[in-house]
């Protein structure tokens, strides 16, 4: 590879004999470098590389925006991520993953407090990204001695499975919402509420998240109309807010949900309701 343009000490740009013009980013790939230098394919094996052109673009403008440091220490971050789940990643997560802890240091800077309101549903949701999210606040605190707040690990997560899933951060956050606000309808119908330590909620919480991927891949579900009629006879309660909650999803998602839905639901609301009841 030539070395085309320096953007700092970690990233350059360089025209690679296969791909065109790429991003490399590593540590210290840029120090001592000058514009036509060589740099052997071979050493940047352990190095990302941005080949989508809107990527390029974005990540270039990204850069004089923020610390060197951050830069180091989010290349190792995702680099990490991307051997743990031993999948690629979309190559998105390093403007947006990166952007997104920039922007809340300089929240912290400022004092400006960002609540996560769906931060334990997403630690039960999606339990492996929400480690690995652990993994890049506290290499942050390492690094550059910088606290992020608790809530940051939720949004942190929402970014990786963004990134493993190819889906965009708006659509992972919108379902996170989605499934809070579900959980919010059901605990007004609930009496006593929910106690959201049980392996009961964990498995309404999973069925929920994998409800919804359904219903957005339009895929059937399928329960007896006998299963169906047993359980509006046996539980009303649970049976008509699982209705509830479908109508929420279908208005959400702007798709149809299919009936045979009301009959999971129901089983896993009554559950919740009622130790003994199923």
């Amino acid at each position: 590879m030539l070395v085309s343009k320096i953007l700092n000490n970690n990233v350059i740009i360089a025209d690679d004999p296969h791909y065109g013009e790429v991003v490399v980013i590593g540590k210290g790939i840029g120090f001592g470098r000058a514009e036509h230098d060589s740099i052997d394919s071979e050493a940047a094996e352990k190095m990302f590389i941005l080949r989508s052109r809107r990527e390029q673009e974005q990540y270039k403008q990204l850069l004089p925006q923020v610390d060197e440091q951050l830069i180091e220490v989010m290349n190792e971050a995702i680099q990490t991520i991307g051997n743990r789940i031993a999948a690629p990643l979309n190559e998105h997560i390093h403007v947006a993953l990166t952007d997104h802890i920039a922007f809340a240091l300089k929240r912290m800077e400022k004092g400006i407090a960002f609540q996560n309101p769906f931060l334990y549903e997403t630690k039960e949701i999606y339990p492996e990204e929400y480690e690995l999210a652990e993994y890049v606040v506290n290499l942050i605190e390492e690094r550059l001695g910088i606290s992020l707040e608790p809530d940051e690990v939720g949004f942190v997560a929402l970014h990786i499975h963004s990134a493993i899933t190819n889906r965009p951060i708006n659509e992972v956050r919108e379902h996170s919402e989605l499934i809070a606000d579900l959980v919010n309808l059901i605990e007004q119908n609930l009496e006593g509420g929910l106690d959201r330590t049980t392996l009961d909620y964990s498995r309404l919480l999973t069925h929920l998240r994998f409800a919804i991927e359904r219903i957005c891949r339009g895929e059937e579900v399928r329960a007896t109309d006998r299963l169906a009629e047993l359980l509006a006879r046996e539980y009303p309660e649970m049976y008509s807010l699982a209705w509830k909650l479908m109508k929420v999803m279908e208005k959400k998602l702007g798709l149809p949900v299919y009936k045979a839905e009301a009959s999971y639901l129901t089983v896993h609301l009554q559950r919740l309701a009622d130790k003994d009841g199923i």
